[in-house]
Protein backbone atom coordinates (compact mmCIF):
# COMPACT_ATOMS: atom_id res chain seq x y z
CA UNK A 1 0.00 0.00 0.00
CA UNK A 2 1.08 3.39 -0.45
CA UNK A 3 1.17 6.45 1.62
CA UNK A 4 -0.55 8.68 -1.71
CA UNK A 5 -3.43 10.37 0.38
CA UNK A 6 -6.20 11.85 -1.86
CA UNK A 7 -5.85 15.78 -1.25
CA UNK A 8 -9.70 17.07 -0.75
CA UNK A 9 -10.05 19.63 -3.52
CA UNK A 10 -12.47 22.62 -3.38
CA UNK A 11 -14.26 24.50 -6.21
CA UNK A 12 -13.67 28.59 -6.21
CA UNK A 13 -16.89 30.12 -6.22
CA UNK A 14 -15.08 33.34 -8.23
CA UNK A 15 -13.09 31.11 -11.04
CA UNK A 16 -14.38 27.87 -10.77
CA UNK A 17 -11.39 26.40 -10.42
CA UNK A 18 -10.28 23.28 -8.10
CA UNK A 19 -7.82 23.83 -6.15
CA UNK A 20 -6.92 22.48 -2.79
CA UNK A 21 -7.60 23.65 0.58
CA UNK A 22 -4.31 24.91 0.94
CA UNK A 23 -4.39 27.58 -2.00
CA UNK A 24 -8.01 28.63 -0.92
CA UNK A 25 -9.68 30.21 1.92
CA UNK A 26 -12.62 30.05 3.57
CA UNK A 27 -15.55 32.62 3.85
CA UNK A 28 -18.37 30.87 6.15
CA UNK A 29 -21.74 32.33 7.74
CA UNK A 30 -22.90 31.05 10.90
CA UNK A 31 -26.61 30.06 11.63
CA UNK A 32 -26.81 34.20 13.12
CA UNK A 33 -25.65 35.33 9.51
CA UNK A 34 -22.45 36.24 10.59
CA UNK A 35 -19.73 36.24 7.82
CA UNK A 36 -16.02 35.74 8.43
CA UNK A 37 -13.03 34.36 7.20
CA UNK A 38 -12.53 30.88 8.47
CA UNK A 39 -8.63 30.35 8.52
CA UNK A 40 -8.75 27.41 10.46
CA UNK A 41 -11.31 25.73 7.82
CA UNK A 42 -12.93 24.49 10.80
CA UNK A 43 -16.03 26.88 11.55
CA UNK A 44 -19.65 25.35 11.19
CA UNK A 45 -21.88 27.19 8.95
CA UNK A 46 -21.98 27.57 4.97
CA UNK A 47 -19.17 28.15 3.67
CA UNK A 48 -17.62 29.20 0.67
CA UNK A 49 -14.38 28.62 -0.99
CA UNK A 50 -12.18 31.45 -2.45
CA UNK A 51 -9.01 31.34 -3.91
CA UNK A 52 -5.86 33.05 -2.40
CA UNK A 53 -5.40 35.17 -5.59
CA UNK A 54 -6.56 39.26 -5.87
CA UNK A 55 -8.18 39.30 -9.11
CA UNK A 56 -10.34 36.35 -7.62
CA UNK A 57 -11.46 37.92 -4.50
CA UNK A 58 -11.63 41.31 -6.46
CA UNK A 59 -14.26 39.56 -9.37
CA UNK A 60 -16.57 38.15 -6.50
CA UNK A 61 -16.03 41.74 -4.85
CA UNK A 62 -18.02 43.24 -8.28
CA UNK A 63 -20.45 40.47 -9.18
CA UNK A 64 -21.04 40.04 -5.72
CA UNK A 65 -20.64 35.70 -5.93
CA UNK A 66 -20.14 35.45 -2.12
CA UNK A 67 -23.36 37.12 -1.00
CA UNK A 68 -25.35 34.89 -3.72
CA UNK A 69 -23.57 32.12 -2.32
CA UNK A 70 -23.90 32.45 1.19
CA UNK A 71 -26.87 34.25 1.15
CA UNK A 72 -26.45 36.83 3.10
CA UNK A 73 -24.66 40.59 3.00
CA UNK A 74 -21.38 40.60 2.63
CA UNK A 75 -19.50 43.77 4.55
CA UNK A 76 -17.12 45.54 2.64
CA UNK A 77 -14.37 44.95 5.07
CA UNK A 78 -14.73 41.21 4.34
CA UNK A 79 -12.90 42.42 0.79
CA UNK A 80 -10.52 44.09 2.63
CA UNK A 81 -9.22 41.67 4.85
CA UNK A 82 -9.58 38.79 2.01
CA UNK A 83 -6.76 41.12 0.31
CA UNK A 84 -5.02 41.94 3.24
CA UNK A 85 -4.67 37.74 3.77
CA UNK A 86 -3.90 37.41 -0.08
CA UNK A 87 -1.25 40.21 0.06
CA UNK A 88 0.19 38.91 3.62
CA UNK A 89 0.78 35.43 2.13
CA UNK A 90 2.36 36.34 -0.93
CA UNK A 91 4.69 38.83 0.88
CA UNK A 92 5.34 35.94 2.86
CA UNK A 93 6.17 33.76 -0.25
CA UNK A 94 9.08 35.97 -1.38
Amino acid sequence: MSGNKKIPLRKCIATNEMKTKKEMVRIVRSKEGDVSIDVTGKKSGRGAYLSKDKEAILKAKKKNILSGHLQAKIDESIYDELLALVEEEAGAEK
